[in-house]
């Protein structure tokens, strides 16, 4: 045995014992360590590895009761012959390179099944290496809960446990986990069920593919959101079903008579997938009214429940749905889900029993041990804990993007007003390609979202795109914007206003003592709320936004060398700006220091001097 093949990594998680008994074992397997081949001493590999004799002593106890090596008795340590039975002789020879492209050895003309897929994906595989990933769905490996899943784990694997979770016959799902479901995250969307009113599935996907096989085939007309979740329109048209795409605004799904021809109706309502729109109480209500009336099925996709931010969380489809007509999908936190998939369906028993039947189909139900581990999580606490965690922490990088936004982009851009979720959907100038944004973005490090695969054909908005907030640290979102903020600005310059060719009136030292003492300008965040600002005459400042959890904030400003500088306490980062200032009507025009457009406001009882 060539001991040089048994490395030890000082700087390895793994304990020395660990690190030498896979290596042994690897080279057994291998063929490396040849069945029969004596091994050394105990004491001479300790002392070529320049560890423990005890170290090596439990690894070759441990491989003796497992039976890799045998001991002979005034002979010494062996590697097992019995190893090797059974194993079937690999010729290493070099095999002539087959033509995959030849139709007579390929096999791609027999797949029935194939999904015909253009959509591109979300982001790079290598995310990660990027400065500025603002990519919904991703998340930094800083956020996971190890030490409460690595203890949840180890209760739901204690031989107790490990006896009571693996005698479950059938197809049937961990009755402690669906109880923890039932009374510790469905309550929390206003839904009561029973355990046989909830099927586990692996992830959401899997629970939206059992869905589609139970109720769809070429028969049946589909409405979905429009934009909307590419993944479902494609487990969609893979069962054969006519799509109708249905519009959107900003209270969520439009109801109209367009819904009337179709059977079922899928839907995001709690943030909508991918703008992140709440679906208003009212529109919920209309939903379930178009439902009873047409004899809707409702496919309601929850994904997305805990990140509510602003108001009062609004209540599931399926908590007010009084005929059973809502089949409720959701899943753990997504930042779990990324490693557990553990989701879940709420339906009617009847439903359920149908479904657990094509489950079975392809498996008979999710790891036990998993579904186990993640009852332990419920029940000790750990997922509420770590949910308040997560909710501060998005939050606050929402709030921080949403700032950042309204900072870089002030005239720019528009999100529209949403409750929460984890990402925002971006409108830009009209003259804005969004898709060679987001390739010059890249070569800068920064990763935003492309949304033409949430739409239904080529004839979709150009100027938009989508930033999230799960995998970039709330203190990188800043710079992130800015950045994006100054190539968007050389994207569109040939279309922005500039202080030398703009329309109105320049306005000079005079003309601003003139015009802004006691003045109210008013104009719009990017978010879609109103903004007022009170330029007192004492030289203090006053602002006030609308909408839900209305903010406000003082300052100060003043005139110096023909420009408006102005300072908040909180707002702007707390920055001192000055801008050149153009009067077009009533409407006010802030220009920067290199004369470029910064934003457009309502002078309040502005009067042109004569």
């Amino acid at each position: 045995m060539n001991s040089r093949l048994i490395h030890i990594d000082v700087n390895s998680d793994d304990s020395l014992q660990s690190q030498i008994r896979h290596k042994i074992v690897e080279s057994i397997l291998v063929g490396s360590f040849a069945a029969g081949s004596k091994l050394p001493s105990s004491r001479k590999l300790a002392t070529q590895l320049a560890v423990s004799r005890n170290t090596v002593v439990l690894v070759y106890q441990a491989l003796l009761d497992e039976g890799y090596i045998e001991s002979r008795e005034r002979s010494g340590i062996y590697v097992s012959e019995q190893v090797t039975q059974g194993k079937v002789e690999f010729n290493q020879a070099i095999q002539p390179q087959t033509n995959l492209d030849d139709s007579s050895i390929s096999n791609y003309h027999r797949f029935k099944g194939a999904l015909a897929t253009t959509n591109a994906t979300s982001c790079p595989q290598n995310w990660h290496k990027y400065s500025f990933p603002f990519i919904d769905g991703k998340f930094d490996s800083s956020l996971y809960p190890v030490k409460e899943w690595r203890e949840a784990n180890n209760k739901a694997n204690t031989t107790k446990e490990i006896y009571q979770w693996s005698e479950l016959h059938g197809a049937e799902d961990d009755a402690m986990l669906l109880d923890e479901i039932r009374t510790k995250i469905l309550p929390r969307r206003g839904i009561q069920a029973n355990r046989n009113e909830i099927l586990i599935t692996v992830g959401t996907q899997q629970a939206l593919h059992l869905i589609c096989q139970l109720f769809v085939d070429s028969t049946v007309t589909v409405a979905v959101e429009e934009p909307g979740y590419p993944e479902m329109r494609e487990l969609l048209a893979n069962q054969g079903a006519k799509l109708h795409y249905q519009n959107i605004d900003d209270k969520g799904l439009i109801v109209d008579e367009k819904l009337d021809q179709c059977d079922i109706l899928y839907t995001t309502p709690s943030h909508q997938t991918p703008t992140s729109i709440t679906m208003s109480m009212d529109r919920r209500d209309a939903v379930l009214q178009k439902a009873h009336e047409q004899n809707l099925l409702i496919i309601e996709d929850d994904f997305e429940f805990e990140s509510n931010f602003l108001g009062q969380p609004t209540p599931a489809l399926r908590s007010l749905d009084k005929e059973n007509r809502v089949v409720y999908i959701s899943c753990l936190s997504k930042v779990l889900a990324s490693g557990i998939q553990i989701g879940f369906i709420v339906a009617d028993a009847r439903v359920i029993a149908e479904l657990k039947k094509l489950r079975k189909m392809v498996m008979r139900n999710p790891p036990l041990n998993n579904q186990r581990a993640v009852a332990y999580f419920l029940s000790l606490g750990f997922y509420d804990a770590f949910m308040m965690h997560l909710h501060k922490v998005f939050f606050e990088r929402w709030l921080t993007l949403r700032e950042a936004l309204n900072t870089y982009l002030p005239n720019c851009i528009d999100t529209g007003p949403i409750q929460g979720g984890t990402a925002y959907w971006i409108t830009g100038p009209k003259q804005l390609d969004g898709e060679h944004l987001r390739e010059e973005a890249a070569k800068l490090g920064i990763l935003i979202e492309p949304v033409k695969r949430y739409f239904s054909s080529t004839a979709h908005p150009e100027n938009c795109f989508r930033m999230g907030v799960t995998s970039i640290p709330n203190e990188k979102i800043r710079e992130g914007v800015q950045k994006l903020a100054n190539l968007i600005h050389q994207l569109t310059a040939v279309h922005e206003e500039k202080l030398t060719n703009a329309k109105g009136k320049l306005l000079n030292e005079a003309g601003l003592h003139q015009a802004l003492p006691g003045a109210i300008l008013e104009c719009q965040m990017v978010y879609g709320v109103p903004c007022s600002i009170e330029l007192l005459a004492d030289g203090k400042m006053k602002g006030r936004t609308g909408g839900t959890d209305s903010e406000v904030d003082v300052g100060r400003w003043w005139i110096e060398n023909g420009m408006y500088y102005r300072q908040w306490k909180l707002w702007s980062y707390g920055e001192v700006k000055g801008f050149y200032v153009i009067m077009d009507g009533d409407e006010m025009k802030w220009f920067d220091q290199n004369y470029c457009f910064v934003r457009q406001l309502e002078l309040k009882g502005y009067k042109q001097p004569s």
